[in-house]
């Protein structure tokens, strides 16, 4: 019976960023913070040049003979590109639907809760499904939920547009909000905090 395989488990190794000590050739190619060049000196040299001036030395072009080195504060460069990452990252969002759903009669805090959930899905670029669920005979109702909904929209506007109004869908009445894309700065406006339209009686 051939041996059953092994699964490695352990996490993968993180590669280490080439800077100073963890720098292994004997010669360097050297550019200094302000972007001058430094020529062709020795490791200990170029490590003692960014000790002088309290930053690092950081390996830019391994391939190059002899490899070239900058002289800079590693951690500033760090966080600067993983801005750039977040930054590209958010450009090439792609869109989803996100789904809200709540009764016709939903209290103010539930109401609140899913103003909160909505804006946050706006904010990040998505659309926004808003879902008012029937039950039983609740379907004569109709007419609060579409008030419900509209009212949704309303307190939602700094953020969304409506993208496709109430309408019936099966036992659901439903709304689709879109992010807007250039908000003019409202500064009274504010989420309405009474609660959801309830029947009469």
């Amino acid at each position: 019976m051939p041996p059953r395989p092994r699964f490695d488990r352990r996490a993968p190794v993180r590669e280490l960023p080439n800077i100073n000590d963890r720098i292994s050739y004997p010669n360097l190619r050297v550019v200094d913070a302000d972007g001058s060049q430094l020529g062709v000196i020795t490791r200990e040299e170029a490590l003692e040049v960014a000790k002088d001036r309290e930053l690092d030395l950081v390996l830019v072009s391994e391939k190059a003979d002899p490899p070239v080195c900058r002289i800079m504060d590693y951690g500033k460069y760090k966080f600067e590109q993983e801005k750039k990452a977040k930054e590209a990252k958010k450009k090439s969002h792609q869109t989803e639907v996100k789904e809200v759903k709540m009764r016709y009669k939903i209290d103010s805090h539930d109401y609140q809760v899913r103003i909160g959930q909505a804006q946050r899905f706006l904010k990040d670029g998505d659309k926004v499904k808003c879902t008012v669920i029937f039950r039983g005979r609740e379907i004569q109702h109709t007419a609060l939920a579409e008030v419900l909904l509209y009212r949704m929209a309303k307190d939602l506007e700094d953020n969304a547009e409506i993208q496709q109004p109430p309408k019936r869908e099966g036992r659901n009445m439903i709304m689709f909000l879109s992010p807007r894309k250039a908000a003019a700065p409202k500064g009274n406006s504010k989420v309405a905090s009474s609660s959801a339209a309830e029947p009469a009686g």
